[in-house]
């Protein structure tokens, strides 16, 4: 007889990091909402004070936390405390990310590096805390939040220290996905398109917004639920079978 498909969590414990604002949050919510306990994990405390506080207003059961993604102390520290609290980590998402923009012939080296410590080095440091918990508990699901960027260069935005990071997210996640395969962990990512957030709404990409919708082939930007969804599928049973992948959400954007 073949068992039912489930895209729910029945308890099972998840570690956001991100949480504090935009994608993060709402997928955290998202987990939340399907049975999830959720350890909202941000750099600033206010931020997952605040998800996790609306976890809670929904009955749910969350857990706040800091951590730098670039401090792998950090890191470990959070993955400590949301295991002693909710209990052994089974699912991950890795959404804390930064932006900005600079030509490329004027790009400072640090501006190049932070890009790079925050939004590739902190994923891989992120997932290197979540799978050692993983091992330890016999297996688990870990989404990387990527971006469309990883596949094209985007008109008319100065940033290639990010697309690079960005790329460089979607290549970690098949590289780690056949590494912890045989430890019962699955990894994929997932690549947004233009999506309403804080970081979306810098001065040098709020104006463009409206542009970015009508090159879309669905006609609109995303909003961070339509990104909670999907990341909710490839973390349940229901994708199982699915390891190392990236899946665009874009509104069709890259088909152009």
């Amino acid at each position: 007889m073949t068992s039912s498909i489930n895209f729910g969590f029945n308890g099972a414990v998840a570690f956001v990091t991100g949480a504090g604002s935009g994608i993060g949050r709402a997928i955290a919510l998202e987990l939340s909402r399907s049975g999830a306990a959720v350890g909202c994990i941000d750099v600033t405390a206010a931020g997952a004070i605040e998800t996790a506080d609306s976890i809670r207003s929904i009955g749910g059961l969350a857990l706040a936390a800091t951590a730098d993604v670039t401090d792998a102390d950090q890191l470990d520290s959070a993955v400590f405390i949301v295991e002693h609290e909710l209990g052994p980590l089974a699912l991950a998402v890795n959404a804390a990310g930064i932006a900005g923009a600079a030509p490329a012939e004027e790009m400072t080296p640090g501006q190049w590096q932070r890009v790079i410590d925050i939004d590739l080095t902190g994923v891989f440091l992120s997932a290197q805390a979540e799978g050692r918990a993983m091992m330890r508990n016999g297996g688990g699901a870990i989404v990387n939040i990527a971006s469309m960027s990883a596949t094209i260069a985007n008109r008319g935005l100065h940033q290639a220290h990010y697309n690079t990071a960005k790329a460089g997210v979607v290549h970690l996640g098949r590289s780690l996905a056949w590494e912890w395969a045989p430890h019962g962990i699955r990894v994929n990512s997932v690549s947004p398109g233009y999506t309403v957030t804080p970081m979306t709404e810098r001065p040098e990409q709020a104006d463009a917004m409206a542009g970015y919708a009508a090159d879309t082939p669905l006609g609109r930007n995303a909003q961070p639920d339509d990104i909670a969804g999907p990341v909710a599928f490839l973390l349940s049973s229901a994708a199982s079978y699915i390891t190392g992948i990236d899946l665009l959400i874009d509104g069709g954007h890259v088909i152009w």
